[in-house]
């Protein structure tokens, strides 16, 4: 199935246009293989997509409404946009859009940005908290309308950033998991974007011409570790091209016998007749540095094409 120009996209120029349907094939390749290889969206499920007004989540839901398409199994989805009553916020924005989709959707309305100003003070950062009462918002959402799967818009650079932030400042080796069951419990949290890089995502969004709308929360601290986070990595790709892909490959590639973690790997009971593990102390070896390793797509490329799924024609 080729690329769906919309009434937006029509007014591209013919380059554009090629360059356009290269792209969004290319998202659907991506999203389609994470969905494979982490059994995402399974058939029969109700996947409520977290529509923030932000590129990645109307990325997200455009992506998702074409797989829907191609897809041999049937899913439900529906848009949720959590209205936080943020000063200014223009309200009319994703209804209009969402009408003219003809998807399902819900304006949820709470007043958690009154809430994050009153307890968090002046100059701090105010993403934590206002985290937290989303999540609450989105979990009762899902389940009041009854969703099996709750999709979220974070990428692999998102991925990538909150393992960096976990390393430099919790002590954990810990990033956002492709799918997880939830803070209460009771949903399973998927991320179809995590093998799409920002950067595509970004360009996707200018071609597709979708109404973004600004969180005023996040976009009043420059200050935040993350973005100093994303400074640096942004470095280092433009200094080292492939170190961004190779640090989400080893993100896939983890040996716990050769960390420090005792609750992952059983050290205490290794002895002599233990036997070479894992290739054994490589320690003061060269390292050996390989391209980015993009063959071993071709094994959930397969997984996936038995659900037509990634297969884009």
């Amino acid at each position: 199935m080729t690329a769906t120009l919309s009434s937006a996209t029509n007014e591209l120029t013919s380059v554009q246009k090629t360059q356009f349907i290269k792209l969004e094939k290319k998202l659907r390749r991506h999203v389609g293989q994470a969905i494979a290889q982490y059994n995402m969206i399974e058939d029969g499920d109700k996947v409520m997509v977290c529509l923030s007004g932000g590129k990645d989540s109307y990325a997200l839901l455009s992506i998702l409404m074409l797989l829907k398409e191609s897809a041999p199994i049937h899913f439900d989805l529906v848009a949720v946009n959590l209205d936080q009553k943020q000063p200014g916020f223009p309200e009319h924005i994703l209804p209009e859009y969402l009408d003219k989709l003809g998807v399902e959707y819900h304006i949820v309305e709470e007043n958690t940005y009154g809430i994050v100003k009153e307890k968090v003070p002046e100059g701090k950062t105010t993403c934590s908290l206002c985290s937290r009462l989303r999540r609450a918002v989105l979990y009762k959402t899902a389940k009041a309308i009854g969703a099996t799967k709750v999709a979220l818009g974070h990428h692999r650079d998102d991925m990538i950033e909150t393992l960096m932030l976990n390393m430099f400042y919790g002590g954990k080796m810990k990033a956002m998991p492709a799918k997880l069951v939830s803070d209460n419990g009771e949903h399973v949290v998927i991320r179809p974007l995590a093998f799409c890089k920002e950067s595509e995502l970004i360009q996707y969004s200018e071609l597709k011409r979708f109404p973004i709308i600004p969180c005023n929360l996040c976009g009043s601290q420059p200050n935040m570790q993350r973005q100093n986070i994303k400074r640096m990595l942004n470095d280092w790709h433009e200094q080292f091209p492939g170190r961004i892909e190779s640090m989400f490959t080893a993100m896939q590639n983890v040996v716990p016998s050769h960390l420090c973690d005792s609750e992952l790997f059983d050290f205490a009971n290794i002895d002599s007749t233990s036997g070479v593990i894992n290739g054994g102390d490589t320690a003061f070896d060269p390292v050996s540095v390989d391209a980015p390793n993009t063959n071993t797509n071709q094994d959930y490329q397969n997984s996936a094409q038995q659900l037509n799924v990634v297969e884009v024609k």
